[in-house]
């Protein structure tokens, strides 16, 4: 059963909210579909290791919001009232709910207006997918019979009707569940293909080969070292043995405490008790 929740669009309550819940514009970015974010950055804004970056585009879509809201108010003889919707976990900021909760709008205001890749889709009668992973979220969580996606140019619009798809709806909940197992975990989900820029300039190039050279020359040094170590370990036989300038002692070492079994701990979450998260940079070979 859903519930309504009341936040002020941009407080940091509502902020907040969104950080903790599965939110029907983030469903395309978890299912890999959206052509603006990534899983990877996703998971540093639910962690609160950066900040959502407000785009001229979407701030453009926020301040013709309440327009587009009343043109489609006139065009339908309907009213919509905006409002956040939360079923559990998952939570969905409709731009407009009927009082009777049979319909929901989704309003879309590209920049470029009739020129834009989703009008001409929506004249096409075509909803792109990333678009329809979000608003099917809400359907799921509004349980409205229709969500009308309504572009605006700022002027007029149009309007493309979905119905609610159940069968989307458990693809939706398995992708949610697998990301937020990175959330709670604090472990980043694989960078996609686009997050990886590719260098090719002479000073990156000539850096590469000089780092490839050191690591290899070093890899053999290694092994060079942990043979004569292994070699000396063995020729010991006493506590403590020295000649040619070095020292082979035997010792013991304090076992590491092992938390999960320790009674007091179990049910406990440490994850209150993890220390703020920092970045550290590796540095590989491909092969």
């Amino acid at each position: 059963m859903s519930t309504i929740v009341r936040f002020v669009q941009g407080s940091p309550e509502w902020h907040e909210h969104r950080r903790t819940h599965r939110n029907a514009s983030e469903t395309p970015v978890v299912l890999g579909l959206s052509p603006w974010q990534t899983p990877h950055q996703l998971w540093q804004q639910k962690l609160g290791l950066v900040e959502q970056e407000i785009t001229p585009a979407m701030l453009h879509g926020t301040q013709l919001e309440p327009a587009a809201r009343a043109a489609y108010e006139a065009r339908t003889g309907l009213v919509m009232q905006p409002l956040v919707l939360v079923d559990g976990e998952y939570s969905a900021s409709l731009d407009g709910f009927t009082l009777a909760g049979e319909r929901l709008v989704e309003l879309k205001c590209p920049v470029k207006g009739r020129d834009s890749t989703l009008w001409k889709s929506i004249a096409e009668r075509r909803l792109p997918e990333h678009y329809q992973a979000q608003v099917q979220h809400q359907l799921m969580v509004s349980k409205a019979d229709v969500a009308d996606v309504f572009v605006f140019d700022g002027t007029e619009g149009v309007i493309f009707p979905v119905a609610p798809d159940p069968s989307i709806w458990p693809r939706i909940h398995e992708a949610w569940d697998s990301f937020m197992h990175f959330v709670a975990t604090k472990t980043p989900p694989q960078l996609s293909k686009g997050e990886v820029r590719e260098r090719d300039d002479p000073e990156w190039i000539a850096s590469a080969a000089a780092y490839v050279e050191a690591k290899r020359a070093a890899d053999t040094v290694a092994k060079t070292l942990d043979a004569a170590k292994t070699k000396l370990i063995s020729l010991a036989s006493h506590t403590s043995e020295s000649g040619g300038g070095v020292s082979v002692t035997r010792y013991w070492k304090a076992g590491a405490v092992e938390y999960r079994k320790i009674p007091e701990l179990t049910g406990l979450d440490l994850e209150q008790y993890r220390s703020t998260a920092r970045e550290e940079v590796r540095v590989l070979i491909d092969r």
